[in-house]
């Protein structure tokens, strides 16, 4: 039996916030993949708008795909589906928001854009560890898979801070 009976949450509700898990991860990796890409090259505020509007995008294409994946019997998904399912994958928006404000105050505290683009990158990984440990906590997970998991949710920034290095250096 699962459900509220034996505490776990409903089968619906443990995969919704699964999902809501996966997105959150998802988008700080394409916002650490911009940040990285454009820190060197572009200013401030363009880059943040930058980051905000391609997961915005991505977050509209993936609601898309996955509602036209939904469709069946010549039917599409009503408008409280559409709805549902994109408030659900919001995340792959909202989780940008702690990276974005970083790198808004490191650049009004005096660092230059590429500074600040890095201390953006940095809060990403501690942002994707949390993520990373979350999650494994949420499947159950202790001791080495936990960690590994929350290690392997951390190295996909390390690799974006990489990623910037070779390409600003």
């Amino acid at each position: 039996m699962t459900g509220a009976a034996d505490g776990a949450p409903p089968p619906a509700a443990h995969a919704s916030a699964a999902r809501r898990r996966s997105a959150g991860i998802y988008s700080t990796i394409v916002a650490s993949a911009v940040l990285a890409a454009g820190g060197g090259q572009l200013a401030t505020v363009p880059l943040a708008v930058t980051v905000l509007v391609t997961l915005l995008v991505y977050w509209a294409a993936e609601g898309y795909a996955e509602l036209l994946g939904e469709a069946h019997a010549g039917h599409l998904p009503t408008w409280a589906q559409v709805r549902a399912s994109l408030a659900t994958i919001w995340p792959m928006v909202s989780a940008s928001y702690v990276p974005l404000l970083s790198l808004l105050v490191a650049r009004i505290l005096g660092a230059d854009t590429k500074t600040a683009a890095t201390v953006a990158l940095v809060v990403a990984v501690v942002l994707l560890l949390v993520q990373g440990w979350a999650g494994g906590r949420a499947s159950q997970l202790r001791g080495l898979r936990l960690l590994a998991v929350t290690l392997i949710a951390g190295a996909f920034g390390v690799v974006m801070i990489l990623l910037k290095l070779l390409i600003t250096h």
